[in-house]
This record gives C-alpha cells, structure tokens and sequence, in this order.
C-alpha cells in the first residue's frame, strides 16, 4: 500500500490532494509529497533484499502502484577514494558516482523514474521536460521505455553530446534560443496550456522526491551511518534539500542514528545566486544570467533555491563557487587518482570540497562524500584541448624502440 497522503506547500505548509499541479495555490510556494510514516513498516534487512535500484526504497516514494520504470536505475557505485584522498590529505573521501546511472549516465534517472510512473499513474499522453541536457536524455530514454511520446526543450547552445544523448530515443526536440530559465518560462507556458506531463514542472513535487534515493543509498552504502560531510552541487535546486529530506527520513523512522551530516552547495562562480545567497544572509537567491562552462547547472534563476538555502543552514553547512578554472583542473584531477570522467558539474562539486578543505571548513580527519551527478563523455569538448596527444609511430618495431629509448634515456636524466 501508498503511503502518501497528499502535497503540502513547504511555505504556507497548505494540503491539497497529489495531483500534477507546480505551485501552492494560495501563496504560490513549492509543493512536497506528504507521508504516512506510521505505516511505513521498514528495516534494513527488508531493504537489503530487494533489487538494487531506486525502488528498494519504494515505501518512501510518491507512487500509488507499481514502478513502471527505473528497474536498473540507482544504487550507483560510492567510491572509497584513497589516491584522491592522499593528494587532498583527508582521511575519509568518498565519491557518489552516479555518472554511471542507467541508463543515460546520470542522477537524473533517478529523478524521472519516479516523475514518469506517476506521470502514467495520472494519465498523461505526453511526457516533456526544460533541460540543460541531462535531464532531456532521461527523460526521452524513459518516455521510449514507457512508449509515450516525447518533447523535450533545451537552450540551443546546448553541448553536441547531451543533445545526440536525446536525439538517439527518438523524442520531439524543441532548442530554444536563449537560457535555461527562457526555455523554463515557455514550458510553463505549455504546461498551462496544453496539458503536457513536464517532469520539472507540473510534475515536479514527484520529480524532485527521486533524488532522495541518492541520500538513501549513501547512508546504505555506508553500512548504516551518515558521513559527517556532504557536498552537493546545485542548479534549480532539486537535489541538495531532497537528499536531506531523505536523510531526516531515514532517521524517523529508524533505520539510521545520529547527528546529520554539514551539507555543503557547490556553484559554478559564473552561475552562483544560491550561494551567492548563503554567505550574502539572504534567504531567497537573486537571479544571474549564466556564464560558466559548467552548462548542466547553469540555472540562474533557481526554482528551489529558497529550500537549498534553508537546508544549507539548517545542516550547518555552507556555500562555495569555483571558477571554470578550478572545475577543469578537479576533472582532471578526479580522473587521474581515481579513473573517474566526470561532466563539469562533479568538476564544480569536487572543486568547492577541495576549497572547503583547504579553508579548514570541512576538517581532514572526517568523513567526506562528493555528489558527481554527470558523465564527462557527454561533456568532452570542455577538456578537448587539454589532454595528452597520441604517440604516432609507424608498425614498425624499430620506430617504437627507438621512441621508447629516447623515453626512457630522458627519463633518467630528469
């Protein structure tokens, strides 16, 4: 049986029933799913039975009947990162890597599982999206699984990759020349009037109850326990407050103890209102025009970013913005100690830890998770011109012994 009992405005904290709706009618605050813990009946052993995927948590997942799809999504690998953590000199370093989510190499698969199978449970023909590119990759791979048909909008600078990552499953791509947050405003627009499914939007209180399968399995992955220190990056703002969300969950109804983890948000500096907001004192980000590589979260405009700022200082934790510069070199830098390729987004979060680090913020001898939430082969033009070239030599075995010999005689005189 469903646990959820309905939507309530995380403002005004008014109930209405769980329908597709994007707003509080009355103060036009966000909306979040509303449960019935009493009659989530939960343990560890009931969880660690079941397939690893998103749906092992299903009780706390706003669906009324059975996934219809997201079978092999989640449950990503949390990578113990001992190179990394040398070079860093931390004790403790963990990478949540999902840019290696099924099926489209991203968190957001987590996020529309759950979006598109209350998408069907409500009736909709139409499953569509506002995109920096992850997110329209998930949901036109799903909108396949599911056989609904498919729009998706995006900015029409959008990287190659991310937009072939939408085109292969076959949707309607609409590229809209301007930002993110143009292309938000027209799909609100749509969703008024058409009544389309947009997981991001009309959807968005299911949607965003997704990414707390990643706090979910952090705490699992752990063996049962919170890290002291959670870095997370942020665009609209969907991810940092619901991994909280479900931490704090996991906590009421007893399947962890102790204190929370410091939850940390990490922006590019060329888009950073929310934590431009968070070390201003301010309590609502205010919007930017983005200019940063980091193009999957280049949302100058949040939509949750008043949750993220709460939740950030709720935790204890704290804001950081990198620059371009420093996302590349954390890249490489993940890539080289511990074989990890991720998009500028993990870039960015891993950047922000490492100046957490460095200021003392985040202390060296306790336990530290990096949230890469993107895979860096959709992203490959940004470090295009900083990798090493290839060796070319002929077939001939004289050509690479005499490369070799050469190598290896200036080797030993350096």
């Amino acid at each position: 049986m469903s646990a959820l009992i309905g939507l309530q405005c995380h403002m005004c904290q008014a109930l209405r029933p769980a329908e597709a709706v994007y707003a509080c009618d009355r103060c036009l605050g966000p909306l979040e799913p509303v449960y019935d813990y009493d009659a989530i009946h939960l343990t560890r052993e009931d969880i660690e039975r079941r397939p690893k995927n998103i749906w092992r948590y299903r009780e706390l997942l706003p669906i009324t009947g059975v996934p219809q799809t997201g079978f092999h999504t989640g449950f990503t690998p949390l990578v113990r990162c001992t190179r990394l953590a040398d070079k860093l000199g931390v004790d403790e370093l963990y990478v949540k890597d999902d840019s290696v989510n099924h099926p489209t190499l991203s968190y957001k698969d987590r996020v529309v599982s759950v979006a598109a199978t209350r998408a069907a449970e409500l009736g909709f023909s139409v499953l569509a999206c506002a995109s920096t590119g992850n997110l329209a990759n998930s949901v036109a791979a799903h909108a396949a699984r599911l056989g609904m048909e498919c729009s998706v909008f995006i900015p029409d600078n959008l990287e190659a990759g991310k937009r072939l990552g939408s085109a292969i499953f076959g949707p309607t791509i609409l590229a809209i020349a301007g930002t993110y947050d143009d292309v938000n405003r027209l799909c609100s627009q749509v969703a008024d009037r058409y009544g389309w499914g947009f997981v991001n939007i009309n959807l968005r209180a299911y949607y965003a109850e997704g990414a707390k399968t990643l706090g979910f399995e952090i705490v699992e992955q752990l063996g049962w326990r919170y890290p002291h220190h959670i870095v997370s990056p942020v665009a609209g703002g969907t991810l940092l407050p619901r991994i909280v969300r479900g931490l704090r969950e996991m906590k009421h109804i007893g399947l962890v103890d102790g204190a929370l983890p410091r939850v940390h948000a990490a922006q590019a500096a060329g888009c950073a209102p929310v934590v431009t907001a968070i070390l201003d004192g301010s309590d609502h980000p205010e919007p930017v025009r983005p200019q940063t590589i980091a193009k999957s979260i280049a949302i100058g405009n949040p939509a949750d970013g008043y949750q993220v700022i709460q939740t950030v200082r709720t935790t204890g934790g704290t804001g950081v913005a990198v620059p371009d510069e420093k996302i590349l070199d954390a890249i490489h830098l993940l890539a080289e100690t511990e074989g990890i390729f991720t998009e500028p987004a993990g870039g960015t979060t891993l950047a922000g830890a490492i100046e957490l680090i460095e200021r003392g913020v985040i202390p060296r001898h306790e336990s530290i998770v990096v949230c890469v939430t993107g895979n860096g082969y959709k992203t490959t033009e940004v470090v295009a011109d900083a990798v090493v070239e290839p060796v070319r030599l002929t077939r001939a075995f004289k050509d690479f012994e005499a490369w070799w010999e050469t190598r290896a005689s200036h080797r030993v005189s350096v």
